[in-house]
C-alpha cells in the first residue's frame, strides 16, 4: 500500500464505528438511557451511565489487537507494533482503573457483534439491569 492510499484510509476512519452506532441504537430502543463517547470519565467509554457506574466499551479488532482476528500491517512495522501495544496496554490501565473504581466495566470486541449479534445486545442490556439492580 502506498503512502497515499494508507492516508486516505487512515483518514476514513471515523471516532464512532456503524458497530458502535448500532450497540447504541439497539440499546436507545430497548428503552437504555446513556452517554456516548463520554469526556469526562477516564479513557472515554462508547456507553457509559453514571448513575449505575457503568462503563462499556466496543473494541475492534484491528485497533485493539484482537488475538484471533488483528492483523498487522505489512509496512512500518515497527510503528503498528510500538501503537497497538500501547493500545493494549491503554485498554488494560482502563480497565483497571474501572473495576478499582467499583464500576460495572464491559469490553465488547467488534467479531463477537458480528457473529452473534442479539446476543451481544441481550448480554449488554442484561449487564445494564444488573448494574441497575446494584450489581458491581
Amino acid at each position: 500500500m502506498s503512502k497515499e492510499q494508507r492516508r486516505r484510509n487512515m483518514q476514513a476512519i471515523r471516532s464512532q464505528s456503524k458497530l458502535e452506532n448500532w450497540v447504541s441504537h439497539e440499546l436507545w430502543i430497548r428503552g437504555i438511557r446513556f452517554r456516548k463517547n463520554d469526556k469526562s470519565l477516564f479513557g472515554k467509554p462508547d456507553i457509559s451511565i453514571k448513575k449505575y457506574k457503568v462503563a462499556i466499551f466496543i473494541d475492534s479488532c484491528f485497533w485493539h489487537a484482537c488475538e484471533l482476528h488483528g492483523n498487522r500491517p505489512k509496512s512500518n512495522q515497527e510503528y503498528w507494533d510500538k501503537k497497538l501495544a500501547r493500545n493494549k496496554n491503554r485498554d488494560i490501565e482502563v480497565e483497571e482503573f474501572y473495576r478499582k473504581n467499583n464500576w460495572n466495566f464491559k469490553r465488547v470486541w467488534e467479531h463477537e457483534i458480528k457473529e452473534k449479534p442479539d446476543e451481544v445486545i441481550k448480554n449488554l442490556f442484561d449487564f445494564i439491569e444488573y448494574a441497575k439492580n446494584g450489581g458491581n
